[in-house]
């Protein structure tokens, strides 16, 4: 018993010193961590936050890294009597959380000002507030929040100096409207130079009793060599007013996440991203050609391809025409009428493509009867499932 007594007593020491020493690795091992958060500061600032749900937190979104998200967050300092305006342009339906509670949601797309702090909820006190903007179905417009600058007018008076703050006004129009503007005067140019240079081909194509009808010009375009310099210039003038229009409203484009990652372009340089999507545009255009055949060889119709894709080339030309024109309705009617702007665009897009399919589906009923249940698969192949993915691209996102 005096052994095993001295034996305990002798490795007690060891057991305390190696419990003492391995228990801090331990600890420091199991212990989870946790990025504290920003600082909170006294106005907006270019950084915000993106909530990451698996690790229960927010974490600084990096456009170039993080998907787009519907909802950015952002510590604030507010004060219930110290103001704090920010200005900013919403979609209909974006709203503004502060600490988790709906503070502002915005009626229709237009441009706001808003005083922060005579939005806190009643008893808030002084100190770091949590930001939130929201929108159920797109990203918000980060790069539109912007701090609303003051200038102090001070009456001077020997007695009682006393200080007034007032905020600049809110500029109403759009930043873009000259470059849309310039953009549009360039299509009509464009457009009236292409129809004095090749005025019987330019008549061949934009005629409307002809649209529908089974006319002796329809059939004498789809005959005729696809590949031509009017053909060439329509569609550069087609894809430039196309793209002047998804960059003008259908700005949710610039959030797919390929088209971002492929080309990151800022959303101030409208320029640039005109000249980007219309290059894209013509590219798809013209590049549908191949697309064609590669479907044409392994469906084995390779005698419809030529028919179809002149066809798709008049169409789209033609009813490319009323892109300028919701540019111009656009122009006038977006400050006090955006919603009825989007729907005519809306219309305007889908009629653009549904009618393009509809159209090639008819010439191609005409050529070899779509009862034809292979025929009926390339058409869905190589019209209706495009024509399902724009569709979703460009009008039910927005």
């Amino acid at each position: 018993m005096s052994q095993k007594h001295h034996s305990r007593t002798v490795l007690r020491p060891y057991l305390l010193v190696l419990l003492f020493g391995v228990w801090p690795l331990l600890s420091a091992w199991g212990a989870e961590y946790r990025q504290l958060p920003p600082a909170p500061r006294s106005g907006l600032s270019s950084d915000w936050l993106i909530y990451d749900a698996p690790r229960n937190r927010l974490v600084l979104y990096l456009p170039d890294y993080h998907a787009p998200s519907r909802a950015y967050y952002q510590w604030l300092t507010l004060r219930p009597n110290q103001p704090l305006l920010i200005s900013f342009t919403a979609r209909a339906g974006q709203s503004l959380f502060l600490d988790n509670r709906l503070v502002f949601t915005a009626p229709t797309t237009a441009s706001y000002s808003e005083d922060l702090s005579k939005l806190l909820p009643a008893g808030s006190v002084p100190g770091p507030h949590l930001l939130c903007v929201w929108h159920p179905q797109v990203a918000p417009n980060l790069s539109s929040f912007s701090n609303v600058q003051f200038t102090a007018l001070t009456t001077t008076n020997p007695t009682k100096p006393t200080t007034q703050t007032l905020a600049q006004p809110l500029v109403r129009s759009h930043p873009g409207e000259n470059v849309f503007l310039c953009f549009l005067l360039l299509i009509g140019l464009l457009y009236g130079s292409i129809r004095a240079a090749y005025q019987p081909g330019f008549a061949r194509i934009y005629q409307f009793e002809g649209l529908w009808s089974r006319s002796t010009a329809e059939q004498d375009f789809l005959i005729k060599p696809t590949v031509t310099w009017l053909n060439i210039l329509l569609v550069l003038v087609f894809s430039l007013s196309f793209a002047l229009l998804l960059v003008a409203i259908h700005t949710n484009v610039q959030n797919i996440i390929i088209l971002r990652r492929l080309f990151d372009v800022p959303e101030s340089a409208l320029v640039v991203r005109v000249l980007l999507y219309t290059v894209l545009i013509a590219g798809f255009v013209l590049g549908k050609y191949l697309f064609l055949e590669l479907m044409g060889y392994i469906f084995d119709v390779g005698e419809v391809v030529l028919v179809q894709y002149r066809e798709f080339i008049r169409t789209i030309l033609f009813l490319g025409l009323f892109l300028p024109l919701v540019m111009l309705l656009y122009l006038g009617l977006n400050q006090t009428l955006p919603s009825t702007v989007l729907w005519v665009s809306n219309g305007v897009v889908s009629l653009l493509l549904v009618g393009t399919v509809i159209r090639v589906a008819r010439t191609l009923h005409r050529k070899t009867s779509l009862l034809n249940l292979h025929l009926f698969s390339y058409l869905c192949a190589t019209e209706v499932i495009p024509l399902v993915i724009l569709l979703k691209l460009i009008v039910f996102t927005y």
